[in-house]
């Protein structure tokens, strides 16, 4: 099959209307005010980061000239047009949500106050304020001795100041422009006011920090004699893709501290302003900081950076109305309470689902790995690491404590390079052997092994090792001592190290080596079983789907009847009401309070009526295969990443697993809430432990 317009939807402009399922569940009223503005705020981070990356590419190549890219400067440019359109519709609808969500929290005295909706008495606390805390932290640049924009701060808000004597007109008046970067970072976004109290109800009230410091301005700039000072935000979303400079000199932890460094200078890619601005103040801004050629210069209201609504003060109504979701405390499975949980996976292979459980169930495995007299050594890859991680702190106890202890950190996890240097230096300080990264592939796989005496236990997850993540995101961790497997890991790790050596997998299918070609024997087979007349289905949980000749390979499997049903929650490029499918091929998506990341992919695997396991649970009859990674089905991970599924094999985990994903099938805001169901399902085997 030919991909085409009509059955293959642009990577980035099915990210797009992933961004506007977001949006959606802010526009619910059903759900709560505060988790609505949660949304709003997940909506513009991840439209700002859209800008920073995957506009920013595009961008690249429709300006490329070079042999035979025609037709993908074309095809990019055409993309950047459809994101233009699309985002100027969703900008009206973000517009009115914002606004109907804080209509909703006035109508429960929560109040958002502009400078000039200020009574005598908040007058007098933000005076206060501004003198006791902003003053002295803002200091004004004359907008004419900014040279280009390179000099400001990238993706933070800023003022553009209008200082005027007299009407500007006439003789002996006159203007002058100032730019000042509002100090978020110092101060957080939103500024609460003293509470009020009106016929025994408690108001409160909330400011925006850049309204605060409008009323702040005439104190910024003491000794003048101007007798009007005005001020307009806008904001500048610079290119975040960081080139290395192949030709400096050094190892690789200087290339990508030089690479971190050369982004704050990187080329803008978006410029957003007040609308309300006066034209030519526009006009002069956009000269003096050298922006007159970007593409995505876009008026906007004037606030900017969303962003910061996923910080928005909390507060309770009197009556004790909550607005935000109730609270889900993460479960502690049985299994991870007792004393020694090494021996415990060695006895059968366990498992953890967080957030729902407590992702201290690994934590204390690696604490306990790093005290056990009978290990000897420890292997883990970390790609993003949590700001006061405990799992480095285990990881360097262990270290103290005599143990052999690697780790793999990849030093290009986008936005966390500086981070992920720090802690390359404090784990190296602490006596790990620290691998950064393999030159030309990432490694996104999420592993790790414990060597002992008495046999070694492995853990492969679907998402990162780091406790922030495991208290939003679902992710699905098996811990297994089973020998072909964690032999397997044992090699991987030894081609992380040497990767030029020649390796097979057994048991792990592995990218870049053999998984592309691993799925596409995997779904071969399911199109040959229900040839035969087999139970023949395909059954996956992922967060993307773009790679085209995974695309062509699922239409095929549909149109030749196999059942597929895919829960993608981020960029799908598939078609599923294509006819040509007849009706074989399903795609649904959650969105709700955790972020959906887990990576379950499950094969009906068919075979011989002569050899079907009877006692296969749930009736179904056959060996269905399932496997749990780390890699979405796009070019990058299937191709330019060192990416891990492992299979499942404990029938109890291939439950839950199948659960999962079939759950999540079945997921409809308005129906079925599937972590909700999740949520009560893990409540309920914790009430039947316990007992």
């Amino acid at each position: 099959m030919k991909l085409t317009e009509e059955n293959y939807i642009e990577r980035d402009v099915s990210w797009m209307l992933f961004n506007r399922r977001i949006l959606a569940e802010a526009e619910r009223t059903e759900i709560p005010l505060m988790e609505r503005l949660h949304f709003l705020g997940i909506y513009s981070n991840n439209l700002d980061e859209f800008y920073r990356v995957r506009v920013a590419t595009l961008s690249r190549i429709s300006d490329y000239v070079g042999k035979n890219s025609k037709e993908l400067r074309q095809r990019s440019k055409q993309t950047l047009h459809t994101i233009a359109e699309l985002n100027a519709k969703y900008s009206q609808v973000f517009k009115k949500t914002v606004s109907d969500v804080f209509e909703g929290l006035r109508q429960k005295h929560i109040h958002l106050l502009s400078e000039k909706e200020l009574n005598a008495s908040q007058k007098e606390a933000v005076k206060k304020y501004c003198l006791s805390n902003l003053v002295g932290n803002i200091s004004p640049i004359w907008l004419s001795s900014i040279k280009g924009v390179t000099s400001l701060s990238d993706d933070s808000i800023h003022f553009v100041i209008r200082l005027m004597k007299g009407d500007g007109q006439k003789k002996g008046s006159h203007k002058s422009y100032a730019i000042v970067e509002i100090p978020v970072k110092k101060f957080g976004r939103f500024v609460q006011l003293p509470d009020e109290k009106f016929r025994s109800v408690v108001h409160h009230y909330v400011m925006y920090l850049d309204d605060v410091i409008r009323c702040a301005l005439p104190y910024l700039f003491p000794g003048s004699d101007f007798d009007q000072v005005e001020a307009w935000s806008f904001k500048v979303t610079k290119d975040a893709e960081m080139e290395l400079d192949s030709n400096i000199q050094g190892v690789t932890l200087q290339k990508i501290a030089r690479g971190v460094k050369n982004r704050k200078n990187g080329q803008p890619v978006r410029f957003i302003y007040d609308e309300q601005r006066p034209r030519e103040l526009l006009k002069k801004l956009l000269v003096q900081l050298k922006l007159s050629s970007v593409d995505a210069t876009l008026p906007s209201g004037r606030h900017q950076n969303h962003k910061d609504l996923m910080k928005f003060p909390r507060f309770d109504s009197p009556n004790g109305e909550t607005f935000e979701y109730p609270r889900w405390p993460s479960m502690r499975p049985e299994w991870t309470m007792q004393p020694v949980l090494i021996d415990v996976i060695r006895e059968r292979d366990r498992f953890l689902h967080v957030p729902y459980q407590s992702f201290d169930g690994y934590i204390n495995l690696l604490r306990e790995a790093a005290i056990h007299p009978e290990v000897k050594e420890i292997k883990t890859t970390l790609y993003r690491i949590a700001k006061d991680s405990k799992v480095v702190g285990a990881l360097i106890a262990a270290a103290r404590n005599g143990k052999k202890v690697t780790v793999v950190i990849e030093l290009l996890a986008r936005f966390d390079e500086e981070s992920n240097i720090d802690w390359c230096k404090k784990m190296a300080d602490a006596g790990i052997h620290v691998i950064m990264g393999v030159e030309g592939l990432k490694i996104h796989s999420k592993v790790t092994l414990i060597i002992a005496k008495k046999g070694n236990v492995a853990c492969i997850s679907t998402g990162n090792f780091h406790e922030g993540n495991a208290c939003a995101y679902t992710d699905f961790l098996q811990f297994t001592a089973r020998l072909p497997i964690v032999k397997d890991i044992e090699r991987l790790f030894e081609f992380i190290e040497k990767p030029y050596m020649s390796v097979k997998f057994k048991e792990l299918m592995v990218s870049p080596n053999d998984l592309r070609r691993e799925l596409n024997q995997l779904i071969q087979q399911e199109i040959r079983n229900h040839q035969l007349g087999y139970p023949a289905y395909i059954l996956c949980k992922l967060n993307h789907v773009t790679d085209e000749k995974m695309v062509k390979k699922i239409y095929e499997a549909a149109a030749a009847g196999v059942k597929v049903d895919l829960l993608v929650r981020g960029n799908c490029s598939l078609v599923p009401s294509l006819p040509e499918l007849g009706g074989n091929l399903r795609v649904n998506a959650i969105i709700d309070r955790y972020l959906e990341h887990s990576r379950i992919l499950i094969f009906a695997n068919g075979v011989d009526l002569g050899h079907l396991d009877v006692g296969e649970e749930d009736g179904r009859y056959h060996q269905y295969k399932v496997f749990i990674g780390s890699a979405d089905w796009m070019p990058r991970n299937l191709d330019h990443r060192i990416e891990v599924y492992s299979p499942v094999y404990d029938p109890a985990i291939k439950r839950e697993a199948r659960l999962i994903v079939e759950q999540g099938m079945r997921n409809h805001y308005r129906t079925f809430r599937s972590q909700e169901e999740l949520y009560k399902h893990y409540k309920a085997l914790e009430n039947t432990n316990e007992k």
